[in-house]
């Protein structure tokens, strides 16, 4: 990779495959989920990030490149660590709120390389792929805020947290300060 244009080709097949992942992980989190509302937005959430995956190949094809088959190793990490807590069959509460985190962690992974790539763009005079990385980077900011408020929603006692809660406090020790 020797130029800007290999470079932000090489980006935009990072979030490419990070779109299909995605496609595929919130199907995931739509059947493990088991509020209505929670599966209702991951379902849409799906359908716009089937979107964000049309929208990057028009980047494609406005450039008159061809998308290669790049492994996103953050995203791919991110999917790993929500596997990884299924095989620790977690009740029910906690899997929503683990989803959410999830979700949010990936909104968050997906926010900062759309505002990459989109400084990217703009540096490089591609008009129109800022355009598709913008409205692509505003829906991700969306989502992120409707993760946040489904977040507050979901208060610790209803995780089994509240148990917790009521024993009592550890008391803590003070060092003394060495003069």
């Amino acid at each position: 990779m020797q130029t800007a244009h290999e470079f932000f080709i090489h980006e935009l097949n990072e979030i490419l495959d990070v779109e299909q992942r995605l496609v595929e992980a919130l199907g995931e989190l739509e059947a493990q989920s088991t509020r209505p509302e929670l599966k209702k937005a991951f379902a849409a959430h799906r359908q716009q990030t089937e979107k964000h995956e049309e929208r990057v190949r028009q980047i494609f094809e406005e450039l008159e490149e061809t998308p290669e088959q790049t492994e996103c190793k953050g995203i791919k990490g991110l999917i790993e660590e929500a596997h990884a807590f299924m095989e620790e069959t977690p009740s029910e509460d906690l899997l929503d709120v683990f989803n959410i985190g999830a979700a949010s962690k990936s909104e968050s992974y997906e926010i900062c390389a759309y505002k990459s790539l989109v400084q990217l763009a703009t540096d490089m005079g591609h008009r129109k792929a800022v355009q598709l990385l913008k409205q692509n980077l505003r829906e991700e900011e969306q989502t992120l805020k409707k993760m946040e408020t489904f977040s507050k929603k979901i208060k610790p006692e209803q995780s089994g947290m509240e148990e917790e809660e009521k024993q009592p406090a550890r008391r803590r020790t003070r060092r003394s300060k060495a003069a």
